[in-house]
């Protein structure tokens, strides 16, 4: 551990955070988990104002996609600084706009390049849910909206309203799949069917209750959720159904985007082609961008019908465009999902190592480590073992009743798979309840070892890792052992402990 800081450093390191707890709202998030200044960065590596340096996991929630003040984003910025641009132009037509859109265009999935339309939005990504909203509504002539428990879309009113913590009689619920806490209690391709299975009998049961919705919106990886990613099959099902349904497909890509998930969209891991995509964060090289792309016979807007005042934002149209043409040329997407792999294959030891790490998961460099109470036992859908029932005795889907996260059993047996096991997979027991309090002790452990990292998942006790694609092999190792090192010192104070009580610690060690 690093010795004290100086007394100046400390005092102004102090300072700033006392005068930021009396002055700023009471809704700041990340100020109160990270109380660090920092004043200067370069990649991965953040400076504090007391001196203590940081290996950053967190990169602006996603949006760092190159690290801190990478050379091509400065460059590109100085450029447009030097040029005497205009650096706020509404939506006119300027080079620097031209070149972003160019180089967006080029990374499309394919099917959508050649026939897309873009709306520049407001700054936020929020902003880009509200306007992919009010797109299809418009385009449909429809109002009500599909949207998938755990997601999380942004914070605005109709953002909110199709995420999982909010509820609207317009926005209709479906199960998003994942293994780990499966809603139907099976997981698997078994349990990915069976939330495809649901969807198809919302949609089609004239009884559900569900109108036809003017789009669907969904997250290829559950961020905010707790890194669970989509499997590519039911991707692939719910384009076929929304497309065989005339139902707009929107994928947000807000934080998936720009090689995070080893790919350079996300959705490209499925090879579908959505209707519209909803991009933030990494596509203004760290500076406030936010894009509809979306195809262009939904285009019946007329003109003022969507606007921004600060959609023309020059500068991070040029970060934007050098940070774009970066990944793509350098590869960093298959840089991501190789380093990706490798990372989750070791972290996958801490779950057979501490019983308080209930599941490692994620895509690319999009990584979650799930801590649990492991003597607890919580509410789960399903906490009772599922029976082994061959697959010949399935019954065909009955309705919404009959299926679902809700139902008082498992939900109906599904046909396997191809390629699968002939039955449904037992479970012993319910995955353990989420644990808040383990997270919050590892990010706090994390911390004073030099490590920022972000919490999510249903309980917030989801420790996320979202390093830049330029992480080096040799930063990543850093990463895993300050971060294993962190659940090492929680999962020892736990067993003298228990939950409620982390280790011991000391000021933050240095970041070298």
């Amino acid at each position: 551990m690093a010795g004290g800081m100086p007394g100046q450093a400390r005092a102004l390191h102090e300072g700033i955070l006392r005068r930021q707890s009396a002055r700023e709202s009471s809704a700041r998030t990340y100020a109160r988990a990270l109380p660090i200044v920092p004043v200067r960065a370069r990649g991965l590596t953040i400076e504090g104002a007391d001196g203590r340096r940081y290996l950053d996991c967190l990169s602006g929630a996603g949006t760092l996609a190159l690290g801190h003040n990478h050379p091509v984003v400065l460059q590109a910025i100085r450029r447009v600084l030097d040029s005497g641009a205009p650096l706020s132009v509404l939506d006119l037509a300027t080079p620097v706009k031209d070149a972003f859109i160019t180089e967006l265009f080029r990374t499309l999935p394919p099917g959508l390049a050649d026939r897309a339309r873009v709306q520049f939005c407001g700054p936020a990504g929020t902003d880009a849910v509200e306007a992919a909203l009010k797109l299809v509504r418009a385009a449909t002539g429809r109002p009500g909206i599909l949207a998938f428990t755990g997601a999380y879309h942004g914070m605005t009113a109709g953002a909110l309203s199709v995420s999982g913590d909010a509820r609207d009689v317009q926005v209709a619920r479906l199960p998003y799949p994942q293994d780990y806490r499966c809603p139907f209690g099976v997981g698997g391709p078994r349990g990915a069917e069976l939330a495809a299975r649901w969807t198809e009998s919302l949609l089609d049961d004239p009884k559900s209750g569900v109108p036809l919705p003017a789009g669907m919106i969904l997250e290829p990886v559950q961020g905010e959720g707790g890194v669970i990613p989509a499997p590519d099959d039911w991707m692939r099902r719910m384009r076929q159904l929304t497309g065989d349904r005339s139902i707009p497909l929107i994928a947000d890509e807000i934080q998936t985007g720009v090689g995070r998930t080893g790919a350079f969209w996300a959705v490209d891991h499925s090879g579908i082609t959505p209707d519209v995509m909803v991009l933030s964060k990494a596509i203004g090289g760290s500076l406030p961008l936010a894009v509809i792309v979306y195809r262009d016979d939904l285009d019946v807007w007329p003109p003022g019908a969507h606007a921004g005042t600060f959609r023309g934002n020059q500068l991070a149209m040029a970060a934007g465009t050098a940070t774009l043409a970066y990944v793509r040329e350098n590869g960093l997407a298959a840089r991501a999902a190789d380093l990706g792999a490798r990372m989750l294959d070791q972290l996958s030891e801490l779950s057979d190592t501490f019983a308080c790490v209930g599941e490692v998961r994620g895509r690319g460099l999009m990584i979650g480590v799930e801590l649990v109470n492991p003597e607890g036992t919580g509410p789960e859908p399903h906490d009772h073992p599922v029976p082994t029932v061959p697959a010949r005795t399935v019954p065909e889907p009955a309705g919404r009743e009959a299926v679902g996260p809700d139902a008082a059993d498992p939900g109906p047996v599904v046909p396997e798979p191809p390629g699968s096991e002939p039955t449904i997979r037992e479970r012993a027991r319910a995955p353990h309840p989420a644990s808040p309090e383990l997270a919050v002790a590892v990010q706090r452990e994390c911390l004073h070892r030099g490590l920022i990292v972000e919490l999510g998942g249903r309980h917030s006790a989801v420790v996320r890792l979202l390093p830049p694609l330029t992480i080096s092999d040799e930063q990543a190792m850093a990463v895993l052992d300050r971060l294993a090192d962190a659940v090492a010192a929680v999962a020892r104070a736990y067993e003298e402990h228990g939950p409620h009580r982390g280790p011991h610690h000391g000021p933050a060690q240095r970041a070298g």
